[in-house]
């Protein structure tokens, strides 16, 4: 019998390509309890993805929380034809453009002008240690050294290179390479799960923050900055908590001389029912770290937007207070230009106010979850839903991947988390669908 074309374009992505975040092993298991299907896509539409079979799947968490606008967007697409026929590259140092000036010239203004300055690099665990490195430098500029630590909350994900894993305490993605990290402080997770009896989310954010103020008590002196994923702590299975941690954590940083950064590579860019997750709280931090979202799924682009203050304690004659993080792609032009489109969609279709609507959708269609004996925890915040299920099998989470598969839907839990994040150009069709598949897919693996 012919090979379908799937099978000779999984064959040969088994043979060639070493895929993230996976053990290779699993994908070859055929059959097995252990068993990872690899889904070989041809093409994308809107909020679907297409095999070479011709098989479709609703794509529910957004290709990892990067396409926001759906795959093959006319208006990004558009733009960036446009952009390969004016400037596909430039380095950066010596040299600037027109898209990586707007784009900066526009986040700049979704802060307030609050964080004036956008340093770029390629992938949101670069964000992340490029921040670390500028509060680092910087109190170094400033004439203390000694604040030369990092604090970072119990579960919480900043990415999965050297410097990166510093700040991140996920087991399976430290422990091997435990040797080779530079271990941050961990302070007490606000995440509301860990309610003790009659408390609310306020009061479990309240108490993280109490913990977090003892700790600063005594190592603020040497503790450079705070890193936090506000609101919503992705890898920790979607661990979601109340903004007063967020405005509590803003007083105690400045209170000791800390510098707040907050991650928003997962969380920002819309998905928590404002463009900038922090903004719930009403504050603003001293370093923002952006990726994902930011260029719409198209291409890799992160960014760091810094205060004035951070970036003025750079500014030198000597070459050596100067920020030297670089790699030959930053600021690429076809990036920043896909940036760009993305924030024209959101002004030009309002997006965040189409969103909270989307929001209530998704509620609605996941709300008869909550009456199902395994389903613990059922959650929201802006177009991120999320529910725990209890069970001990092991390999639940790959049982239910394979079962969304099925009912045509890429849904992929973390651990016992199943969790919803769809493209915002998701249907009111597309909602129920995808709710469809969840409760067919939780039939099938529990």
């Amino acid at each position: 019998m012919k090979k379908s074309l799937n099978q000779d374009w999984l064959a040969r992505s088994q043979a060639a390509v070493w895929h993230p975040c996976t053990q290779m092993q699993h994908h070859a298991q055929t059959g097995s309890a252990s068993h990872l299907p690899l889904v070989p896509i041809a093409r994308g539409s809107g909020a679907w993805l297409y095999d070479f079979d011709g098989k479709r799947y609703l794509d529910g968490i957004s290709s990892w929380w990067t396409n926001l606008f759906g795959h093959a967007n006319p208006r990004i697409n558009a733009a960036l034809k446009d952009q390969l026929e004016t400037l596909e590259h430039v380095m950066l140092a010596g040299f600037t453009h027109q898209p990586v000036i707007e784009l900066s010239e526009r986040l700049s203004a979704l802060t307030g002008g609050t964080l004036g300055h956008a340093f770029y690099a390629s992938d949101g665990a670069s964000a992340t240690e490029i921040a670390l490195k500028m509060s680092f430098h910087y109190w170094r500029n400033v004439g203390r050294p000694e604040k030369a630590d990092f604090l970072c909350l119990a579960g919480s994900y900043h990415g999965e290179t050297v410097g990166a894993l510093a700040v991140t305490d996920v087991a399976i993605f430290k422990d091997a390479y435990a040797p080779l990290v530079r271990a941050a402080h961990v302070v007490p997770s606000p995440d509301f799960r860990l309610a003790e009896s009659g408390e609310t989310p306020a009061d479990v954010a309240r108490r993280a923050a109490a913990a977090l103020e003892n700790h600063l008590e005594q190592h603020g002196a040497n503790i450079a900055a705070l890193i936090v994923e506000p609101l919503v702590q992705g890898a920790a299975g979607m661990a979601m908590y109340d903004p007063e941690y967020l405005r509590l954590a803003r007083q105690l940083c400045d209170q000791y001389e800390v510098h707040l950064i907050c991650d928003e590579i997962a969380v920002g860019c819309g998905r928590t029912g404002t463009f900038f997750a922090h903004e719930q709280a009403g504050i603003r931090p001293d370093l923002m770290c952006l990726s994902k979202g930011i260029s719409g799924g198209y291409l890799p682009l992160s960014i760091v937007l810094s205060s004035d203050i951070i970036y003025a304690a750079f500014l030198d004659d000597s070459v050596s207070r100067a920020f030297l993080h670089s790699h030959s792609y930053t600021g690429n032009p076809l990036a920043c230009r896909a940036a760009l489109a993305t924030l024209d969609i959101f002004e030009q279709d309002q997006t965040v106010t189409v969103n909270r609507q989307k929001a209530a959708k998704i509620s609605a269609a996941l709300a008869p979850l909550a009456a199902h004996p395994r389903v613990k925890h059922l959650r929201q915040r802006g177009m991120i839903a999320a529910f725990d299920v209890e069970t001990n099998d092991p390999y639940f989470s790959r049982k239910f991947y394979r079962a969304a598969l099925e009912h045509e839907a890429l849904i992929r839990p973390i651990g016992n988390t199943v969790y919803l994040m769809p493209p915002y150009i998701v249907s009111d069709e597309e909602i129920e669908q995808l709710a469809s598949a969840i409760s067919g897919a939780l039939r099938a693996a529990t």
